[in-house]
């Protein structure tokens, strides 16, 4: 939060949904990538 200056939430789903979002865009999916995002990844897209 610090760093970004961003306010973090997490919300609780099922079926194995991952998803990132910011400001109502979907960033990261983890059904579209078959994949969990890279630490270095979720940085790239913030």
């Amino acid at each position: 939060m610090k760093k970004f200056g961003a306010a973090v939430t997490l919300k609780r789903g099922s079926g194995g949904v991952f998803e990132i979002s910011a400001d109502g865009k979907v960033l990261f999916s983890k059904k579209k990538a078959g994949r969990f995002p890279e630490d270095d990844e979720l940085l790239k897209l913030l």
